[in-house]
């Protein structure tokens, strides 16, 4: 049994591949360990890159999924391939220095489930240190999440943890969600953001949406229970506005002309009924598609050592 796993989701960053492989190999020397290296669907060499270290080094495991499923399904595909006693997940760019992987082990074997890697200043756009602040804040009131935690995409898992985590295979995993939703018995510690080794960043505003709307909807009914009470309270405003208006009209020589108030309040009332039905609407569809079995991930094809977990 490997002491250590790493599980790295590759996408379209073939020039970082063997750079990310030989910096790994060179942090954990001494130490039993797996790269597992999930190509996410990539449309440059990502692939041939990682069967090509996979070659050079017994420790690469490669994995090609059949299409792009996003970032937590390559994760989850890693996951359920892994068969270290600590997990360590990473990106692909190098931004996480691969010898800060001890520097979480070092600290998770004191009897803590997951440590966080947690950065105090960010080599990447503010729009996304801004995503980083805000998805947290949402962790907290969704996930009770402890707010000096900060949900880094560079952490280490206990196997055990693991474990309960790849049980979940619905078609949008999320797993900082699933590691809360196993275990609060959590840590971080304090690590360097570096810039990326090459190339240009794949995470866009679409992409931070879409992981948005997995910790909104796919955890907790929390929205949809503030939709139906945002819902409730206008109702009670617009009837209890109804009611004065139609006592001024009665008792009042002020003839009600507010137009303008009506067409603001139809307006700000209906989009709030459009964004309680959108709500619901998530919830209906993300039910629909784990009732049709929609796939978390499908595996083309593997290089490197043997794996013989189970496959989605």
């Amino acid at each position: 049994m490997k002491k250590i796993s790493i599980v790295i989701p590759v996408y379209n960053s073939a020039e970082c591949v063997s750079e990310l492989s030989e910096q790994i190999e060179l942090s954990l020397k001494g130490i039993t360990y797996e790269q597992i290296m999930v190509n996410d669907g990539s449309r440059d060499r990502s692939w041939a890159e990682i069967v090509k270290v996979s070659k050079k080094n017994k420790n690469v495991i490669g994995i090609n999924l059949r299409k792009n499923f996003g970032q937590d399904n390559a994760i989850m595909a890693g996951l359920n391939n892994a068969s270290g006693e600590y997990i360590v997940i990473m990106d692909d760019d190098l931004q996480h220095n691969p010898l800060d992987i001890i520097k979480l082990y070092k600290e998770i074997v004191k009897g803590y489930d997951v440590c966080y890697a947690n950065f105090e200043k960010k080599n990447q756009a503010l729009w996304k240190n801004f995503g980083s602040w805000l998805n947290g804040k949402f962790a907290e009131f969704l996930l009770n999440k402890p707010g000096d935690i900060y949900l880094s995409p560079f952490k280490i898992i206990n196997m055990n943890v693991v474990k309960e985590i790849i049980k979940y295979n619905g078609p949008y995993p999320y797993v900082d969600g699933l590691i809360f939703q196993v275990t609060d018995n959590i840590t971080q510690i304090d690590v360097e953001h570096h810039k990326r080794f090459k190339g240009t960043s794949n995470y866009n505003l679409i992409k931070s949406l879409k992981v948005f709307m997995k910790l909104a909807v796919n955890f907790s009914a929390k929205p949809l229970m503030m939709a139906s009470f945002l819902g409730f309270s206008f109702s009670m405003v617009g009837f209890i506005l109804g009611i004065y208006y139609i006592l001024e009209y009665f008792f009042s020589q002020n003839i009600v002309e507010g137009w303008t108030t009506l067409v603001v309040l139809f307006l700000f009332i209906g989009g709030l009924i459009l964004l309680s039905l959108g709500i619901i609407g998530e919830y209906l569809g993300r039910t629909y598609l784990n009732i049709n079995r929609l796939p978390q991930f499908i595996i083309k094809e593997k290089s490197g050592a043997p794996v013989n977990k189970k496959n989605i």
